[in-house]
């Protein structure tokens, strides 16, 4: 069969021609000329408005660690309306003030992100992971009016000052509570910023991307048109119960917040939350007693359920549509959800996108993926792909060079880092991913990840960080980190330690060093002691690559 497949084709065509739910149209963004989806909301606010049409549909349900809490769109924003007002009459919050939140997924977090951005202020999603010296330092690089965090995030900070009011989402029962307050009335456009969320930056400390109203509204309506695709090519059957979401990544994700709770709102869906720790067999329990019918898994967590003979002793056959990312899934794996899950109508597809790029990019749906797996597809729409050489000249078909992304969902840049921006952003709005790729027939195909990237369960691991906080560590002369391999987690971390002259180390006394400064998905699962220097390039730089081939110290050209 013929790439790209005919029937997607014409979907596609359906749905974003004129008159079509999806319809294209132009219009300035940021002050560029620019491709964008006719009927896109113009900000958060009006999202969170539209969804008092779905009323006493169920909005969040929340379950684990001892607790269960349901809430309906209806009462959701009777709920939102009470806090944003106690935020602006409190705590004066207002539009453009930025406010931290850090927790465990749960209610709290989805109804204060929602009271934050009814009132026109930022959110600022704080890594749920992180551990205190780097809670400590997004605080001062933040500078946020306003902490909502769980005591557990608090209690990392060790009772040192915090410096800005906190409210304890354990004791925000009052401030939730319904009640007929109508939202605060604001003024918003869609180049306001909306959101800010971590990447974890190359120099070893995380950047804020900025993320306007248009950037997310815009990264909803392409998830609805790839959502549109997928039921024109695989309708429901007159059986099937309405659709329900499981969402098991994290808030402070694109995944758990602009693909699950504000699509989800937007789309006026039922969410289910696994509150905790990830269980498989308990999910299931959920899958059954929910009928939840869509996932977005990551390989990690799909991996646990279907190799769970607890898990798999529940019935699951209500789940129709899985999705995934943060790592490619095997063919091993892939064959075994197959076998385990053989309902399922949508499984296995691949995609290109970055936060900076508001998640998406490329998709590689699963009618093309089947034929080709090498590429990571073609572009959706509103979304201009060049590859570029180093001079930022674009490139022909076939050639390899850095990929660079156009669309209305490019960042508005690195909160507090213009020159980072400036490298990122180009004239036009053209996005450098610093990811190597090439097109051919128009489609994307990834050459190398960021040279120093490791993806440990969908989890992006930059190894600056990591060898910043060994080579503090007085007995260690210079570190080196890379990922290698691992079955079920995509990639591992690895660190390469040289110590001091007449000094030795001791491997968990590293561990536990580097796990009392930054979070624990970034220690070191592998190690290895050298006495040999580490290779190096002309400049100085650590050459990664080498680490994993090579034990003795060279010089590339």
């Amino acid at each position: 069969m013929s790439l790209p497949n005919p029937a997607l084709i014409a979907v596609e065509q359906r749905l974003l021609g004129p008159g079509g739910p999806f319809e294209l149209e132009e219009a300035v963004v940021r002050g560029e000329r620019m491709q964008v989806m006719k009927h896109r909301p113009p900000h958060l606010r009006a999202l969170l408005e539209r969804s008092a049409a779905f009323g006493e549909v169920e909005y969040l349900v929340c379950v684990g660690e001892g607790r269960e809490f349901r809430t309906t769109y209806a009462e959701h924003l009777r709920r939102v309306a009470h806090l944003a007002r106690r935020l602006r009459d409190d705590y004066g919050v207002k539009k453009g003030d930025r406010i931290a939140l850090l927790g465990a997924n749960g209610p709290e977090w989805v109804m204060a992100f929602w009271a934050v951005e009814a009132l026109g202020a930022i959110a600022v999603a704080f890594n749920g992971w992180w551990v205190g010296d780097e809670i400590r330092w997004a605080l001062a690089h933040t500078e946020p009016k306003l902490l909502l965090a769980d005591e557990k995030r608090l209690a990392r900070l060790e009772g040192a000052p915090i410096g800005v009011p906190v409210i304890r989402f354990e004791a925000m029962g009052e401030l939730l509570a319904p009640s007929d307050d109508p939202l605060p009335d604001v003024p918003l456009h869609g180049d306001d910023h909306a959101i800010i969320l971590f990447t974890s930056g190359t120099s070893g400390r995380p950047r804020g991307v900025v993320h306007t109203h248009e950037n997310v509204c815009s990264s909803v309506m392409l998830g609805f048109f790839h959502g549109a695709r997928v039921a024109a090519l695989h309708p429901p059957s007159p059986s099937d119960g309405p659709n329900v979401v499981m969402i098991t990544s994290p808030l402070f994700h694109v995944s758990g917040l602009h693909a699950g709770a504000i699509s989800s709102l937007a789309g006026g869906v039922k969410t289910v939350w696994p509150l905790g720790r990830f269980d498989a067999e308990k999910v299931a329990a959920l899958v059954e007693r929910e009928k939840i019918t869509s996932w977005g898994y990551t390989p990690t967590l799909l991996k646990r359920l279907v190799e769970s003979e607890a898990a798999l002793r529940h019935d699951l056959s209500s789940l129709r549509v899985i999705g995934g990312g943060g790592a490619p899934v095997s063919p091993e794996l892939q064959a075994l959800v197959r076998e385990r899950l053989p309902q399922l109508r949508e499984t296995f597809s691949i995609g290109y996108g970055l936060t900076e790029g508001t998640a998406f990019g490329t998709i590689n749906p699963a009618e093309e993926w089947a034929h080709d797996r090498t590429g990571v597809g073609r572009p959706l729409p509103t979304i201009a792909i060049e590859i570029r050489d180093e001079r930022g000249q674009a490139l022909p078909e076939g050639e390899v060079g850095e990929i660079h992304i156009r669309s209305p969902l490019v960042m508005a840049g690195y909160f507090r880092d213009e020159e980072a921006t400036r490298e990122a952003i180009r004239p036009n709005l053209w996005l450098r991913t610093g990811d190597l790729g090439y097109l051919e027939n128009g489609r994307l195909y990834l050459a190398s990840r960021r040279t120093d990237l490791i993806l440990r369960g969908g989890e992006n691991v930059y190894p600056a960080e990591i060898e910043r906080r060994l080579e503090a560590h007085e007995d260690v002369l210079e570190a080196g980190v890379v990922g290698v391999p691992d079955d079920e987690l995509g990639q591992r971390v690895k660190a390469i330690v040289v110590p001091r002259p007449g000094r030795t180390l001791d491997v968990d006394a590293l561990t536990r060093w580097v796990s009392e400064g930054i979070a624990y998905y970034k220690v070191p699962a592998e190690w290895e002691i050298r006495r040999d220097p580490l290779p190096r390039n002309a400049t100085g730089k650590v050459v990664r690559h080498a680490l994993l081939n090579s034990a003795t110290p060279f010089i590339e050209d």
